[in-house]
């Protein structure tokens, strides 16, 4: 059942997506090579709680960090550890946050040092699909719009969406109804209703769809151990438009980024 938020809970649920996107911000600058996942794990927790909030992830489900780190190959939940980061690699570093009863999760991949050209447009595209996917969070239309639109346009471009995986409603719980998919049907699945709020968040391959579990019962691979990408924004419909609680500006300011991707899907501007 989609339960809708009220104004001012959704304003509360803007207040702790935004100490997930500050934590992302904070982080930027640090994902560099000889860094540690572990290490990054530590300064987020530390910050999240300087916030007044609780990290969302830590514990949930007997999760044992407070960022899920998937590095390269690993699509998500991959578990911080003492294994530095190396030139060329990437990172989706994803991150929740609980703080006045409500839970802000959103995810950004990030490219430490130089990378191949090849995994640079994976980034691109699987971030594209991702905006793509929100134009179509509106009133009128159902969770197989949003499903098709990201998936049309990463398969369009060769890359594999992963099926296992997929968004979901957010609020007072970190995973409330619909889930939302990265695949689907226009015109199927439920529709999306007034003060609703999301977790959408491309889960793009650069090779196959398929994927694999470790031993450890979190981590997620790509089958054939190419790149994966993974972005992910928290948003409300409001007056039958999507509008973002979360920002990626706080990541483009730390790194010396230009970017109005997010204009037409704010309302407000944050300092």
């Amino acid at each position: 059942m989609i339960i809708p938020k009220t104004r001012e809970e959704i304003e509360l649920m803007r207040e702790s997506a935004q100490i997930v996107s500050k934590t992302l911000g904070m982080l930027a600058p640090e994902v560099k090579p000889g860094v540690t996942t572990l290490q990054l794990d530590k300064l987020a927790e530390e910050f999240i709680k300087d916030h007044g909030a609780h990290p969302g992830f830590l514990g949930m489900y007997d999760f044992p960090n407070s960022l899920c780190m998937s590095p390269n190959a690993q699509v998500v939940h991959g578990i911080p550890n003492d294994t530095p980061l190396e030139e060329g690699d990437i990172i989706s570093i994803d991150c929740g946050a609980l703080k006045n009863g409500f839970y802000g999760d959103h995810a950004y991949t990030f490219a430490v040092g130089e990378i191949a050209p090849e995994t640079q447009k994976l980034l691109e595209v699987t971030k594209e699909s991702l905006y793509i996917g929100i134009r179509e969070f509106k009133a009128g239309n159902r969770v197989g719009d949003v499903g098709y639109a990201i998936q049309k346009y990463t398969e369009d471009h060769g890359y594999g969406v992963v099926r296992e995986l997929v968004g979901h409603g957010l609020g007072a719980n970190m995973h409330e109804d619909p889930e939302m998919p990265n695949y689907g049907k226009r015109g199927r699945g439920k529709k999306f209703v007034e003060g609703m709020v999301v977790a959408i968040e491309p889960m793009t391959n650069l090779g196959t769809r398929r994927i694999k579990q470790l031993p450890d019962g979190w981590t997620i691979l790509t089958a054939d151990n190419k790149p994966s990408a993974h972005f992910e924004h928290d948003v409300a419909l409001i007056d039958g438009k999507p509008e973002l609680l979360s920002t990626f500006s706080y990541i483009y300011d730390a790194l010396g980024i230009e970017s109005n991707e997010e204009d037409e899907f704010r309302a407000k501007t944050y300092d």
